[in-house]
């Protein structure tokens, strides 16, 4: 499973904004790893450096030292529309009748290639496979005096998830979807003001945590300070997966510290699965919060049964089919000493194909594991998601095709407990309404039959430069 995007935006004089993003770019590594790109802004031009890989790989200091000027915004990729390719890197520019904007979003649009038709009729070209790009054009082409009435008119028309970080020439801009369905918050640095998708990327550069921005809220920063534009959000649907897994353990989302809320899933799962056993382990890294939880509840003693090697799938050389063969024995390495015998309780954030915990059990096994006990952190997953998750299509869900005793099976585990959703939701403490639970339940915040399939845009050539021009 794997989230859409990282943001971040930066307005400060006397910084080097490129350096600050980057940095920003690197604490939110995990929310993206297939792109990255810096835009910025001196007052008179916008200047763009966008490429394949991580936040390390896709800047030098050549690049960096080209980008001067005091806005900008960041960007980290993975594609939920559009496939992995240079021209959908983000951010993107566009332009027309004398308007240029820069934006990088976090979410997907559902009803973007109705919008993106729309606006080709209208004189729009597009260069690009990505639903961010469908956006910046809406903007340009959307009625009002100032951007701000151009991103509120936007707003009306888009369906699905977003939280955007716009720059104009002289101007930064955060938006969050009326739903709040991907977090976006707030923070000052050396008398400036940064945006970020999550708090953890504030901590890292020195900023200041100020507050979250709200669901269907618009922040415009420029030289006369911050203003705020608030909208309507009568149904609020915060992704509940932000929590169990996408979101760093150190950040902060609805006033909640994640790391104290994942002990508690752990602390819940003993509760309601108390099994008898020698050891506990989190599956590194989403899980060892949850892992340390269930062992305080049951006093059974946590282990590190299994190390990751965190850089396994961040190289762009390929496998011979020999170290393809050997699968998650190149993520992770068992501590074959101290579990060999041991009856082991294997506690982990989600389970939703299937294809790797499977693995992960044989590869305990063979280590001399005695007994297996999975635990998971999410109840099961039953329903694919529309709103910036690239998780599976509903037929590929292992719980919409399995019940828990034949998943228990197919995984090979002694036995197999899943936190129940009102367990999630104490875990959490915060009100169960304001969270987007449908992965779970199936009762999606908007219509599923809106849903867009990843490549729905994909009409484009690729070598065509980014941007729109009316």
């Amino acid at each position: 499973m794997h989230e859409s995007c990282g943001i971040f935006g930066v307005y400060a004089h006397r910084i080097d904004i490129a350096r600050l993003i980057f940095f920003g770019l690197f604490a939110l590594q995990h929310r993206g790893q297939e792109s990255a790109g810096i835009a910025v802004s001196n007052g008179s031009e916008i200047k763009i450096h966008t490429s394949m890989g991580l936040v390390s790989q896709a800047f030098t200091e050549s690049d960096l030292a080209q980008l001067k000027g005091y806005i900008g915004i960041g960007h980290n990729r993975y594609s939920t529309a559009g496939s992995s390719k240079p021209a959908n890197a983000q951010p993107i520019i566009a332009k027309s009748e004398g308007l240029t904007l820069a934006l990088a979003h976090n979410g997907n649009i559902l009803n973007a290639k109705l919008l993106r038709d729309e606006l080709h009729v209208d004189g729009y070209s597009f260069h690009t496979s990505s639903d961010s790009e469908v956006i910046a054009n809406l903007i340009l082409a959307s009625p009002g005096k100032s951007w701000e009435e151009r991103i509120r008119h936007t707003m009306y028309r888009l369906q699905g998830a977003y939280s955007l970080v716009i720059m104009t020439q002289n101007k930064l801009i955060g938006v969050r979807d009326p739903m709040g369905v991907r977090p976006l918050c707030l923070g000052t640095v050396d008398n400036g003001w940064v945006i970020a998708s999550e708090s953890c990327a504030l901590d890292h550069i020195g900023a200041q945590f100020t507050r979250e921005i709200k669901p269907g809220e618009i922040v415009a920063i420029n030289a006369d300070g911050v203003k705020s534009f608030e909208g309507e959000n009568d149904k609020k649907a915060l992704c509940i997966f932000e929590y169990i897994y996408f979101a760093r353990p150190d950040s902060i989302i609805q006033g909640k510290l994640l790391y104290p809320a994942r002990q508690a899933m752990g602390e819940i799962l003993a509760q309601e699965y108390p099994v008898d056993a020698d050891l506990i382990m989190g599956v590194p890294d989403s899980a060892t919060a949850a892992g340390i939880g269930y062992s305080h509840a049951s006093g059974i003693p946590y282990c590190e049964g299994l190390l990751k090697n965190r850089y396994v799938g961040r190289t762009f050389i390929e496998p011979d089919q020999r170290i393809r063969e050997l699968g998650v024995q190149l993520k992770f390495n068992p501590l074959t000493r101290i579990i060999s015998g041991k009856r082991l309780v294997v506690v982990d954030d989600s389970i939703v194909r299937g294809t790797t915990t499977p693995r992960v059990v044989n590869l305990l096994r063979k280590a001399g594991v005695k007994e297996v006990h999975l635990r998971i952190c999410a109840p099961p997953i039953r329903h694919p998601c529309f709103l910036g998750v690239d998780m599976a299509t509903e037929w590929e869900l292992l719980a919409a095709r399995k019940t828990i005793p034949e998943i228990r099976d197919y995984l090979g585990a002694d036995s197999l407990g899943y936190l129940s959703l009102d367990g999630l939701i104490r875990a959490v403490d915060l009100p169960r309404e304001i969270f987007c639970l449908a992965c779970f339940t199936g009762d999606y915040p908007i219509p599923v039959q809106m849903g867009m399939d990843k490549l729905a845009l994909e009409t484009m050539p690729e070598e065509e430069p980014v941007g729109s021009q009316k």
